[in-house]
């Protein structure tokens, strides 16, 4: 039996990713109680721990009396002259180890799941403070199982959920993959290790691998003012240059586009458009609507709506395929952008932002049939 428990802690000591002192204190902690349980809340022991060996011993301290009262806690004179084979007076402290086989096979046992119980509850809180101070931050996870509904990653050794719904569409995965992502959040659960979601969908990702591509933002010379992004299709990112000499949008685009064309192909080739944000709305709301050009611009500042007169032919630009181009803008800028053009009667005719989406697929199917 004390082989078991010596081996069993052995492996806690190798294998264990805790503090060695917080593992010794768990240890003695456990210990300490079956002590308790066995010779009483009054006796008096000691448990030395050695985390370099691997081993337990386990001190029980007696007053040597002429008749004993509580073995648990006395000693006569005789006896502890044999156990010890020296000369003892009344009064005097005997100090016996105590073999682990003294508890009985039970005991032990009890006393090993006790010690795996706290183990893992502290390997769960270790787990959680660590991603906790990792939510935000990208890290690298290997795929070890693919789901319908996600994809289970492994991060140092800890499992780490790619829900679908946080996965780029267009993106394929396979076995053994390695994924880039943002840790999203981390929550406790009643059983089993905290649930940790990574996201390469979020716009939070895109904001890291700018600030980890783009040395002028990470240093806080260039700021990021906004974003918006349909993942895999095309995002819309606002910055800002807090030195007059630096050009915001060229030091993220880069020199013949080395920049951002690292963080397009980490995003599966998606369409990033960089703009200088501005606290003008009108010529925010035209960066965001870039490439296409715009007459005027009317805007309604309390309840947040621009009117937007453009000619017929930078409609379908405004618009962009499938509604992005105007969905991003809008979501940008934090106005609903609504697009005014003139039916034949030379009546202002308004197409909401709502309606984008729908337009465009409608402009695509009469495209496909003609």
């Amino acid at each position: 039996m004390k082989s078991e428990i010596v081996d069993a802690f052995s492996m806690m000591v190798k294998d264990k990713n805790i503090d060695r002192d917080i593992l010794a204190s768990v240890i003695k902690d456990s210990f300490h109680k079956m002590m308790e349980k066995k010779y009483g809340l009054d006796a008096n022991f000691d448990i030395v721990v050695n985390m370099e060996r691997g081993d337990i011993e386990i001190f029980l301290t007696k007053i040597v009396v002429e008749n004993v009262t509580d073995p648990n806690k006395e000693i006569d004179i005789e006896s502890a002259k044999e156990k010890e084979g020296d000369d003892f007076n009344i009064g005097d402290e005997y100090v016996e180890e105590i073999p682990i086989e003294n508890f009985g096979r039970r005991m032990v046992i009890n006393l090993k799941q006790n010690l795996n119980q706290k183990i893992r509850e502290i390997e769960k809180e270790v787990t959680y403070n660590t991603y906790k101070d990792l939510v935000g931050e990208i890290i690298v996870g290997e795929i070890y199982q693919i789901k319908p509904t996600s994809i289970l990653l492994i991060h140092n050794g800890n499992e780490i959920i790619f829900p679908k719904g946080e996965q780029i569409p267009k993106e394929r995965y396979k076995k053994g993959d390695n994924v880039k992502a943002i840790v999203k959040s981390i929550e406790k659960r009643q059983s089993g290790p905290p649930l940790i979601i990574v996201s390469r969908a979020d716009e939070q990702f895109l904001e890291k691998l700018f600030e980890q591509e783009i040395p002028e933002i990470y240093d806080g010379i260039i700021e990021i003012r906004g974003i918006s992004r349909e993942p895999g299709e095309r995002a819309k990112i606002s910055v800002t240059s807090n030195e007059d000499r630096i050009d915001a949008v060229g030091a993220c685009v880069g020199m013949k586009g080395i920049r951002i064309h690292s963080i397009v192909r980490e995003l599966s080739n998606e369409n990033i458009d960089v703009i200088n944000y501005t606290e003008e709305p009108a010529l925010y709301i035209a960066r965001a609507l870039s490439p296409a050009k715009l007459n005027d611009i009317y805007l309604d500042n309390e309840n947040k709506i621009a009117k937007i007169y453009a000619d017929e032919d930078q409609i379908s630009m405004i618009i962009g395929k499938n509604g992005q181009n105007i969905k991003l803008a809008s979501k940008l800028t934090d106005y609903q952008i609504d697009v005014v053009r003139l039916n034949e009667d030379s009546e202002e005719e308004t197409v909401e932002t709502g309606d984008m989406e729908e337009e465009a697929i409608d402009d695509n199917e009469s495209d496909e049939k003609e």
